[in-house]
């Protein structure tokens, strides 16, 4: 049997520099949502600790270490942090559009490739979390699974 010598491709964690990366980007934008005027009420009761539990759940996500599921929460705990908070589409694009600008200034990975993948799961999630927002008790099974997001596509239509 020959070896395969095909490379072995990365993780969008991986690609984008590992956890320091994620860490460092999530500790920058917090700084801009502190003062931005949509987020910042919405925000202004984080714990100390937001920061890096976000980082790590989207690191985690794009396959980096189950740093946030093992010792942090779970998908279940972070459905349940957004419950009953009304988020605006106005609040999520703003959100997102602070955290790709942090990612600009940062000078993570711009390849056509990464972006395309890290902002659609940056929408896919944003997305969920307003729809979470609007609820008032989770719809969820206390198991359900960490996403897992990769460099393809996310599969069929949205069934919620």
């Amino acid at each position: 049997m020959e070896n395969d010598h095909r490379p072995t491709i990365p993780t969008l964690y991986e690609w984008a520099g590992g956890m320091q990366a994620f860490e460092t980007l999530f500790d920058k934008f917090y700084d801009k949502v502190v003062v931005d005027p949509l987020l910042e009420p919405i925000l202004r009761h984080m714990s100390p600790q937001h920061r890096l539990h976000v980082a790590h759940f989207v690191a985690e996500v794009l396959g980096g270490p189950k740093l946030y599921s093992e010792t942090e929460g779970s998908h279940f705990e972070m459905i349940k942090k957004h419950l009953s908070k009304h988020l605006t589409n106005e609040q999520r694009k703003r959100w997102l559009h602070l955290l790709l600008d942090t990612a600009d200034e940062l000078k993570l990975p711009d390849d056509p490739e990464f972006r395309s993948a890290f902002l659609a799961y940056l929408e896919w999630g944003s997305r969920l979390a307003l729809v979470n927002s609007q609820l008032d008790e989770i719809n969820e099974p206390p198991d359900v699974p960490m996403p897992s997001w990769g460099w393809g596509v996310p599969g069929g239509p949205y069934r919620g």
